[in-house]
């Protein structure tokens, strides 16, 4: 994520912190500060423990995702809170109300072990506002600081249970709901609960004067939104063949070939990136991307198996769909397009973007009445999109 800066990797995912987190502190130091040096280094201790459960929480998330396999790019702490990004979203019912309920879990399990040390330390069982100032009479005890915790997870328990998409509460929303129905049907209720309960949270946080919640609101709502274009963008796409999509035409390259042979393509041609083939099969491909790493740092015109990479292969009988999903679990940018053991050609992101708005098109545009097959493309006309790749 843009800005942050990576301070750690657990389990093999890297762990960063957004430079705004930095306010957050100041903040916070500032409201203690009324009870000292010793209340400001007791309220960012405070907060540096809530964060660390924070960062439990998101890991809780990122964990069981990746038993999923689905794979996890980053978990990035903000001051509002932390983020497990995913590359992909859960396809599944019992794969998403998993990995959402893993992260209230996880606050779940610090509250019943902070519950019995505050017993211990002979303090009544009680919770507290966690806020970023102390309220009236707040002693800089060992037994205030485990209580402000608890109700922090506490907190942290309940605000994400509510039922807005993509908090927890939300997530586990569309899980119900998918066990229930189709995986499209359960995200578009759960996407629009979750900008109902938005505009009612911004709207409470803007008459109460809580502007924190505010944000978070917007925050909700343009989540929600995204995932519901997302979702409407993949039911289009469920309904169309990789191999109707790929363009069976391209330029191709040989082992042979040499890096100004792709400028020349490039410069002459709209597709972006190309095979690499050794009679009928494929032994990689060149991307547009390293092309132009390799401009900007060699001088000679080396042999494009010097620049050619592999890339995840899909079948031509998948979906785009599909195809979308194989290139966000790889990260990668570009599939080859097979039929069985033959090659067919190339699909990208962008190759998939551009067919579906084109098929979102032709969706909206359908003469009433006409006949249709599968996804609604008429029967008296082809329904394959060409790409540039």
């Amino acid at each position: 994520m843009a800005w942050s800066f990576h301070i750690a990797d657990v389990r093999g995912i890297p762990l960063g912190i957004h430079v705004t987190f930095a306010f957050l502190l100041f903040i916070v130091a500032a409201g203690w500060s009324p009870l000292g040096p010793a209340g400001i280094a007791f309220g960012v201790a405070l907060m540096v423990l809530l964060f660390a459960s924070v960062t439990l929480h998101e890991f809780g998330h990122a964990l069981v995702a990746r038993r999923f396999g689905i794979p996890v790019r980053e978990v990035v702490l903000l001051p509002i809170g932390g983020v497990a990004l995913l590359g992909r979203n859960p396809r599944s019912a019992v794969q998403e109300l998993a990995i959402a309920g893993a992260g209230p879990a996880v606050n779940v399990a610090i509250a019943a072990l902070l519950a019995p040390v505050l017993i211990l330390l002979g303090e009544p069982l009680t919770l507290t506002p966690a806020v970023l100032r102390p309220a009236a009479g707040t002693e800089l005890s060992l037994g205030e600081a485990v209580r402000w915790l608890l109700s922090a997870n506490v907190g942290l328990v309940l605000f994400n249970l509510i039922p807005a998409f993509p908090l927890d509460g939300g997530r586990i929303l569309r899980g119900v709901l998918g066990l229930a129905t189709d995986w499209h049907t359960a995200t578009r209720w759960a996407t629009r609960t979750g900008q109902v309960l938005a505009v009612v949270m911004g709207g409470y946080g803007l008459a109460a004067g809580q502007f924190v919640l505010a944000l978070i609101a917007v925050l909700v709502y343009l989540a929600a939104s995204a995932t519901h274009a997302d979702e409407q963008a993949r039911a289009v796409l469920a309904g169309h063949r990789v191999g109707d999509a790929c363009n069976r035409h391209a330029l191709s390259l040989t082992e042979t070939d040499r890096l100004s042979s792709v400028v020349r393509y490039l410069l002459t041609s709209y597709q972006p990136d190309f095979a690499v083939m050794r009679g009928p099969d494929l032994v990689g491909v060149v991307l547009r991307s390293d092309v132009f790493a390799a401009l900007a740092t060699r001088r000679d015109d080396v042999p494009v198996s010097a620049l050619m990479t592999t890339c995840p292969r899909v079948d031509a009988d998948g979906t785009l769909a599909d195809a979308r999903t194989a290139l966000e679990d790889a990260s990668a940018g570009v599939a080859a397009v097979f039929e069985g053991r033959r090659y067919l050609g190339l699909v990208g992101l962008d190759d998939i973007r551009e067919a579906e708005a084109i098929l979102a098109f032709m969706r909206v545009h359908e003469p009433a009445g006409a006949p249709t097959t599968g996804a609604g493309a008429p029967a008296s006309r082809p329904t394959s999109v060409e790409t540039r790749a």
